[in-house]
């Protein structure tokens, strides 16, 4: 009788945790080595990137994707960047620098929107990184 009960409480155990080391991972071949999970997500081709020229031509609130360098700062949170294009003024707020540090010689992928008042065009950037 103690063995059935013995016998049952074992297969009740193996039952139990077979589905939490499949949801952790468990053994993967001879070696005994796990593979790491990944997040999912889209795999394909990224944004294509604006230019300056095109930036400048495009409706208020486009989103754009310039690749380029900041070439001086204009005033606070005003930048000046360059591509191969032209120059055009972008707005940095501080909070998106993230703790990024970059000097003119770095090249920078600024992302953000058209901002068009009546006689001038801008950025208004949203993200920055170095690519």
């Amino acid at each position: 009788m103690k063995k059935h009960i013995l016998a049952l409480l074992l297969t009740t155990a193996a039952i139990t945790a077979a589905p939490a080391l499949a949801q952790n991972g468990g053994f993967n071949g001879p070696a005994g080595t796990t593979t790491s999970q990944q997040q999912g997500g889209f795999n394909g081709p990224d944004v294509a990137t604006t230019t300056v020229e095109q930036a400048k031509s495009m409706r208020d609130d486009s989103w754009v994707v310039l690749e380029g360098n900041l070439v001086r700062k204009v005033g606070d949170e005003l930048y000046e960047f360059r591509d191969r294009s032209g120059t055009i003024n972008v707005e940095i707020d501080d909070k998106d620098w993230r703790g990024l540090t970059v000097n003119p010689q770095d090249k920078v992928r600024l992302e953000g929107e058209v901002d068009k008042d009546w006689n001038s065009v801008e950025i208004d950037v949203k993200r920055i990184t170095k690519p």
